[in-house]
């Protein structure tokens, strides 16, 4: 029989949306942001040459550039002052997290609650800046030799280093914003945003090209059926749960004695989401910026890291693979699924897995099967991201139809609609006690307070 909370999420209507203020606060809030970024893609970064860019990133399009404009939204195509994108940020927080988990003086900062993670923080924002700025001031010389450059010179180089830098701090301060006082992850809804806005001028581009006749309308089909199926498939892994039984037993409240009851601890197949493609990403992307723009005076080590980490190539396909099976299990580990906290906030609440002692042996059981679990999980990240990948490099296709694109927008898309309905859900709950608070004063001869 389904809990009174599941009834009412049953019943939950988008019609409520109109009386929970707070929520559409929230959304208008982040709605904002998110224009106020898109805008910010458009706005150049001083000293470029338009035309020289706007030919060397057609050419480029094809290869790394693709998927830097991909996770840009199309900034770096246009070298507008967010053409770094979050990606600097991604960068230092998988640095930052693996080395808490390695030196233990991050390790034992982890430990100490809030005070600790504004700690952590502040050391990621140390090193985005560190990273953004080397970066930039990679892209700045590529420019330059690249003869991108209006006046190229100390001052160019020393412009643009300042804007890119200032452009990602300030996506930081607004994912972090969104994150807080709005809707959703910020982070991952400026990537999702930057991909949905540029997958109509993708969209139109692959079709003109099937209208050439580079293209064969039964590819065209294929690649529509393929994406289809991609969202299905993302879909339905990212609600599959594996279910652990949880007995909770009789307890004594005063001269009450209260029944035990049962419940389950839901694990999901996927619990790091579309954080490991993420990280993936950002790792093939970090060496290989500075490499796209030099392509021109490029040396033996950038030439070399063109031929074999190009999209399709064996060695960029093991290199994604590899990252995205090693963030599955690290992310759920420390960040979405901690069992030691699991197993001891089931003890503290008297809570047991029925044949397994609480306490140590329940951590062990919950590593046992978390981590067989995250097999499929990573074996499913892996398989979104890389077969679109391989098709693509065959046929041609532009990078917003790959895996890595549909997941994070269908996951984004599930995690964002999921917290809106549990703001939704709280704003329900809250007006049915204040109705019977009401209805308490009222029958008590007292009059109610009038609502403002």
């Amino acid at each position: 029989m389904a809990s009174a909370a599941e009834q009412m999420a049953a019943n939950l209507s988008w019609s409520a949306l109109g009386k929970a203020t707070d929520l559409r606060a929230r959304i208008f809030f982040t709605l904002g942001l998110l224009i106020v970024y898109r805008l910010g893609t458009y706005i150049p970064v001083p000293g470029i040459d338009g035309v020289q860019l706007r030919e060397f990133m057609e050419s480029a399009g094809a290869g790394l550039g693709g998927i830097l404009n991909m996770f840009t939204g199309g900034a770096i195509s246009r070298m507008g002052i967010f053409a770094l994108g979050i990606m600097p940020y991604i960068s230092a927080s998988i640095i930052v997290q693996l080395l808490a988990s390695m030196v233990p003086a991050l390790e034992q900062l982890k430990k100490e609650g809030e005070q600790g993670r504004k700690k952590i923080n502040q050391y990621t924002r140390y090193g985005t800046v560190f990273l953004a700025t080397f970066q930039a001031w990679g892209i700045a010389v590529s420019i330059e030799a690249g003869g991108l450059a209006h006046d190229p010179g100390l001052f160019f180089k020393a412009a643009c280093v300042i804007t890119l830098v200032g452009g990602t701090m300030f996506l930081m301060w607004l994912g972090e914003q969104i994150t807080a006082r709005g809707i959703g992850n910020g982070i991952s809804l400026i990537i999702f945003v930057g991909i949905v806005a540029e997958i109509p001028a993708a969209l139109a581009q692959f079709l003109s090209q099937g209208r050439s006749g580079a293209i064969s309308p039964a590819v065209i089909v294929g690649v529509i059926v393929m994406v289809v199926a991609v969202i299905a498939f993302v879909v339905f892994m990212e609600r599959a749960l594996r279910k652990i039984h949880i007995q909770y037993p009789r307890r004594q409240v005063g001269m009450k004695v209260y029944d035990g009851g049962s419940s389950h601890l839901p694990v999901k197949v996927n619990p790091a989401g579309v954080i490991p493609a993420i990280f993936a990403s950002s790792l093939l992307l970090l060496p290989t910026t500075i490499a796209t723009f030099s392509q021109a005076s490029a040396g033996p080590i950038m030439s070399t890291i063109l031929a074999y980490f190009g999209p399709g190539q064996p060695l960029y396909l093991l290199f994604f693979t590899a990252m995205i099976v090693f963030f599955t299990y690290f992310y759920t580990y420390n960040v979405a699924f901690k069992v030691d906290e699991v197993a001891e906030n089931l003890k503290n609440q008297n809570g047991f897995i029925p044949g397994i002692r609480p306490g140590k042996k329940t951590e062990e059981y919950l590593e046992y099967v978390v981590t067989r679990v995250m097999v499929l999980g990573a074996a499913y990240l892996a398989a979104v991201c890389l077969l679109p990948e391989i098709l693509r490099s065959q046929l041609a296709i532009p990078f917003y139809f790959g895996g890595t694109s549909v997941l994070i927008v269908v996951s984004v898309t599930m995690d964002t609609i999921n917290q809106v309905q549990s703001h939704m859900l709280a704003h329900q709950y809250e007006g049915l006690i204040e109705k019977s608070q009401l209805r308490g004063k009222k029958r008590s001869g007292t009059k109610a307070p009038s609502r403002r």
